[in-house]
């Protein structure tokens, strides 16, 4: 990607970047205050000042530009890139050092509602202290190119999220990765972190292979494996540096020498989930029976509260609670869906985009709250997996709220009572993605996108069918590039929920003479 689509800098004037704050009610803030270049804002922390503008109290409207309010001193342009890095591409950033604020642009609006969506109910922290974050008044961020560290920064991010590379030269540590393994240290580990967790908070960045943990110097580390280099670095980029839990559990991240992993077997210190059919190994718990009892012993959400929001994935830990953080035995693999349009959802819809994820065995929709529904996934790490990247998405025009379950299952209905069609058994379904073991499926796992990957193309379909099929199904094609062969190709959909919409309805679609249409979320764009 040419740093032509992307400014980033210092403010060339006070008329041309200016917010008014709102805080909602959840924060301590009660003042609007405008930002401008020439320092008005006598309170760089957002406390209240006689000079701060006050006006409507009412949320600024949805704006795909962000201020971000309360940073501590010093904070790099990477730690505020990763706030917004989870919730899709970001095009723009300004840092107003002097001010302790700063400002981010998303690459759509939709994806800046997402992550104010998602902050209201996880109060966001870089280096431990909670931040403000608001929708700005202004569309779209003005800035110059003085500023070569967040350009180098964005650039180096915006080039693995188009699936390039970063250019050379830059001033800081953002060289291409010749690796996809990282070597991952824990510093200051607190509490315990198990590879259950390391796996939630890197797969937002992309597919997690293998893991191994093991003690060294008498530090917790591990090797993590992604699909390629390009996700390793960005992976490296945000995470590198920031705390799993408040002041404690420092990842430090490096590249590995090593370019694959041998996993032998799966249980709490290794695993491969390419490969779910490998032993489980001899004397191998969880962890030690006396620190996990101590641990599940605490109040689960006083240490995940302040839960230093890495990326959306993270969320996955603060809403597994004990479970997630309690090691992989005994976790369940059943996830509760919440928020759900009750006039439009449907088990299969459900089995389709969950499917996406993992393996769904059986869906229910709750029959005295038919906006909620519990999905069983095939095993824990699944469930995991599809709560990070679902959690938050807009699914008929609402975002869904996707949790870990209390249930351990999901219970078919009684022999002779008719449940309306509301619980759907698919344990012998022929769609799901992850049966095979080593399947190409394992490499290709990413967050929702406008970008859809389609395969599976019989050779007499042409682009305006396609595109026909997908405006048929609600929405806008922006985009579509046939690969070579033609029997696969990218369509990009104009927001990812028209994407999520156009998956729903057309993956499996009978295209004729039984060739059933494949669809998939890709990292590439067009």
């Amino acid at each position: 990607m040419c740093m032509g689509d992307v400014a980033v800098g210092v403010k060339r004037g006070s008329d041309e970047l200016m917010s008014t704050s709102v805080y909602n009610s959840g924060s301590d803030m009660s003042s609007i205050g405008d930002v401008t270049a020439n320092g008005s804002d006598s309170k760089s922390n957002g406390s209240d000042s006689k000079k701060l503008r006050v006006e409507d109290r009412m949320e600024a409207p949805p704006s795909r530009v962000l201020h971000i309010r309360k940073l501590p001193n010093e904070t790099s342009e990477s730690e505020v890139i990763a706030l917004g890095l989870p919730f899709g591409k970001v095009t723009n950033i300004l840092t107003l050092k002097g001010k302790n604020q700063a400002f981010l642009e998303l690459g759509t609006e939709e994806a800046a509602i997402t992550m104010i969506n998602y902050y209201s109910t996880v109060t966001p922290h870089v280096r431990n202290v909670p931040v403000f974050i608001q929708y700005s008044n202004h569309k779209e961020l003005k800035t110059d190119s003085g500023n070569q560290r967040a350009q180098a920064v964005l650039q180096a991010v915006s080039a693995v999220q188009g699936g390039g590379t970063p250019a050379s030269g830059s001033i800081v540590d953002l060289t291409a990765a010749s690796s996809p393994v990282l070597r991952i240290i824990i510093d200051n580990m607190f509490y315990p972190v198990t590879l259950d967790v390391l796996q939630q908070i890197f797969s937002k960045f992309g597919t997690v292979m293998k893991i191994i943990t093991f003690t060294k110097n008498n530090q917790f580390q591990a090797l993590l494996q992604f699909n390629d280099p390009p996700t390793a670095q960005q992976a490296k980029i945000a995470l590198d540096g920031q705390n799993i839990y408040n002041s404690c559990c420092t990842l430090r991240i490096d590249y590995s020498k090593l370019v694959n992993l041998n996993v032998k077997y799966n249980n709490d210190k290794s695993r491969d989930y390419t490969r779910p059919e490998l032993p489980a190994g001899d004397g191998q718990p969880a962890m030690d029976p006396s620190m996990a009892a101590a641990f599940q012993g605490k109040d689960s959400n006083s240490l995940l509260g302040g839960l230093s929001p890495l990326n959306a994935a993270a969320a996955a830990a603060a809403a597994a609670g004990r479970v997630a953080l309690s090691g992989h035995s005994g976790a369940s693999g059943v996830l509760l869906a919440s928020n759900l349009n009750e006039e439009m959802v449907t088990p299969q819809s459900l089995f389709t985009l969950f499917g996406v994820y993992g393996d769904a065995q059986r869906v229910k929709i709750l029959y005295n709250k038919k906006d909620s529904a519990l999905i069983q996934m095939a095993d824990a790490n699944q469930a995991q997996l599809a709560m990070s990247h679902l959690n938050g998405q807009k699914m008929h025009g609402k975002p869904i709220r996707v949790a870990l379950s209390k249930h351990t299952s999901v219970q078919l209905p009684r022999d002779g009572l008719d449940d309306q069609g509301l619980t759907k058994d698919f344990t012998n379904s022929p769609l799901h993605r992850f049966k095979k073991p080593g399947s190409k499926n394992f490499q290709n796992i990413f967050p929702p996108t406008t970008t859809l990957h389609l395969s599976n193309i019989p050779t007499d379909v042409s682009e305006e069918d396609l595109r026909l099929l997908f405006s048929n199904a609600g929405g806008t094609v922006n985009a579509f590039k046939f690969f070579q062969d033609h029997k696969m190709a990218l369509l990009q959909m104009s927001t990812v929920e028209e994407a999520i919409q156009g998956l729903i309805d057309l993956h499996n679609y009978n295209m004729g003479d039984n060739h059933h249409l494949r669809v998939s979320f890709s990292k590439s764009t067009i």
